[in-house]
């Protein structure tokens, strides 16, 4: 089980930082933009994802669920259309799970789809971007993160994450 991908994307959309923490990297450069631009296609009662190839979400990945709820044809398993954003997005190779807090930064995590703890997770990168980023008085608001304590305490999350699963309260 792996966390492929972090990004934290600023109210207005930016994105302000990146980190991709599987091992075999792509040599590729990669681009992240919010809200995604999805475009899903019905395809012999399977909901397809039908946009151009970027972020790791190819043409053709079937999407299994949004917000953890199943999708079957136009409709969610509890019967509603809409979606109020996305929570989670799930396709048979991976599953990106977003975190939008009060101020409207959003955190965003593209993890194995069997990869356990990713809410706490979330918390956990919004609780270290709340200690190393805006607490540095060198830090602006809505601009890019470069923090070398936020780049440590974020990697050392994500190893504990992929061992353990979860984090407990206090971690």
């Amino acid at each position: 089980m792996a966390i492929f991908s972090v990004y934290v994307v600023n109210k207005a959309g930016g994105l302000i930082y990146q980190l991709d923490s599987y091992a075999p990297r792509a040599e590729a450069e990669k681009t992240f933009s919010y809200p995604l631009d999805l475009l899903l296609k019905l395809h012999d009662e399977r909901v397809l994802v039908a946009f151009g190839q970027r972020d790791g979400i190819r043409v053709g990945h079937a999407v299994l669920a949004i917000n953890g709820k199943d999708v079957n044809g136009k409709y969610t398993a509890d019967g509603k259309e809409g979606s109020s954003g996305i929570e989670m997005l799930e396709t048979d190779t991976f599953k990106l799970h977003c975190f939008q807090t009060l101020t409207g930064i959003k955190f965003v995590v593209l993890a194995d789809p069997r990869q356990a703890g990713i809410d706490s997770l979330l918390r956990k990168i919004y609780e270290i971007y709340s200690d190393f980023a805006l607490k540095n008085p060198f830090y602006s608001l809505e601009m890019p993160i470069r923090c070398e304590l936020f780049d440590q305490n974020l990697k050392l999350a994500l190893e504990v994450a992929e061992k353990a699963g979860t984090f407990g309260p206090g971690s």
